[in-house]
């Protein structure tokens, strides 16, 4: 799976690994609002690394949690969706919307026989520094996006993106330089 070769995600190994995470999550989500230090706890032992003065706010669900790091100073809003069967990583001072799915998962296109036996591979997301996401954007398996990028509400971004520029649509295209 890290490799980005194929793999099933029944595998027995991923599946503990994905329990363990839930049940970390099912902890999370579960916080009362003035719960700040043990969100943090439990960030800490759910993310590959939490950078000085990053939260997350609840209802936050990923698949493994260790492969996501997220820098000092940024912020994933509500709802949040990081399928992180590949490496998720998030620059510094990034701010992140309700509702972003960051999705690294793919499954074969041509082979449906393979697709039947749930057959699947991944590619990592990485984002900037200084990258604003607005509401409900979706950001596909292997895109970057550069850094003092601003990515519009409900953008499909499905290439990368480069640094600063202001980006939206379905698919994701720029629309002018920053």
């Amino acid at each position: 799976m890290l490799r980005g070769e194929l793999y099933k995600d029944s595998d027995p190994v991923l599946v503990a690994e994905r329990k363990r995470c839930q049940e970390l999550l099912d902890e999370f989500n579960a916080t009362k609002s003035a719960d700040d230090a043990l969100r943090q706890e439990i960030l800490s032992q759910l993310l590959g690394s939490l950078g000085e003065g990053s939260w997350i706010m609840p209802r936050f669900q990923c698949d493994y949690g260790y492969l996501i790091s997220m820098g000092s100073n940024s912020f994933l809003n509500y709802d949040a969706i990081v399928m992180d069967c590949a490496p998720v990583t998030i620059g510094n001072d990034v701010s992140i919307g309700p509702r972003v799915q960051l999705l690294t998962a793919l499954h074969p296109m041509q082979d449906h026989e393979a697709r039947r036996q749930r057959w699947e591979t991944a590619a990592p997301i990485t984002i900037g520094d200084n990258v604003w996401m607005g509401g409900g954007v979706i950001v596909c398996p292997g895109v970057t996006i550069g850094s003092n990028t601003v990515v519009g509400a409900g953008s499909v971004v499905t290439r990368d993106l480069p640094e600063k520029v202001f980006a939206a649509g379905n698919p994701c295209r720029v629309i002018k330089q920053l």
